[in-house]
């Protein structure tokens, strides 16, 4: 019976897309940004999609990469970061298009003082683009430290919009992994209380959007290089999804509008669209 309720999700999910396929994003926007995870294999799929990120970005000049973890996996040695990063996405970082990691349960702590990560060295870490702040977070390891510098920048931060990057999910209809309903009830009434308009996550390798939850929008895009084909069951909130292909996305911000395009690793859009932000809706 689910199966059946998630085909006709799927196929409502395909209608309410299409019309929004043909807005190209605003090149001129002020802030302009793509969204990778769980891509660090090494493997062919993740230089296909690291070659249809070169592609979009000559009609999307995109100005800097938001990682969702899992950046490396298996080994992680200084040749490993070659293979897996700097051979992939080569021509990115030749154009200084700079990278922000979040750590995801593959990645060795350490890798937050790899310099193409631009972590600082931090777990955890915010930066500001425009009016848009990023807050970084390490959903490996939630201490309270952890917490109260969360409670803290987010309660600090005057910025327009405010978007939060972890790894693990806590809205997801992936199969493998779910959502991670403990972290969610830590994080979630912070989130809300702070005014955070959207989140990125990863670690279901699959692509999905989630219907706004207490006025945020939640994505989960973690099939930039790793993929689970068909391990998607789309529910009640689910917006959209793309369980087929690899997949990343790119993002423009201008005033109080923010759109997107979920893209195949062969350039097809799975998924577009605009999101106001919170309180401008």
């Amino acid at each position: 019976m689910r199966r059946f309720a998630a085909l006709a999700i799927a196929l409502a999910m395909s209608v309410s897309v299409a019309g929004a396929r043909q807005a190209p994003l605003p090149a001129d926007a002020p802030v302009r940004f793509a969204v990778i995870g769980d891509n660090g294999t090494g493997q062919p799929p993740q230089y296909d999609v690291a070659r249809q990120m070169l592609s979009a970005h000559a009609a999307f000049p995109f100005e800097f990469v938001v990682m969702l973890g899992d950046n490396m996996y298996g080994s992680q040695r200084p040749r490993d970061f070659f293979n897996k990063f700097e051979g992939p996405y080569g021509a990115l970082l030749r154009m200084n298009i700079l990278f922000y990691a979040a750590l995801g349960n593959h990645d060795e702590p350490s890798n937050r003082n790899y310099p193409g990560f631009n972590m600082g060295g931090q777990r955890y870490y915010s930066f500001a683009r425009g009016d848009v702040r990023f807050f970084v977070f390490d959903t490996n390891l939630m201490d309270p430290k952890q917490v109260d510098w969360i409670d803290g920048a987010l309660k600090q931060s005057l910025d327009q919009w405010k978007i939060a990057v972890f790894h693990h999910p806590i809205y997801s209809d992936g199969d493998r992994h779910g959502p991670d309903i403990a972290l969610r009830v830590l994080l979630e009434p912070i989130l809300v209380r702070y005014g955070v308009d959207v989140v990125f996550s990863g670690h279901e390798h699959v692509y999905e959007r989630i219907k706004p939850q207490k006025g945020i929008t939640y994505f989960v895009a973690g099939s930039s290089g790793q993929l689970r084909k068909g391990g998607l069951t789309p529910s009640g909130i689910t917006a959209a999804g793309f369980d087929q292909d690899q997949a990343f996305v790119v993002v423009a911000i201008d005033g109080d509008q923010m759109s997107f395009q979920a893209m195949s690793r062969t350039g097809t859009i799975v998924d577009a669209g605009v999101i106001a932000r919170r309180g401008e809706s």
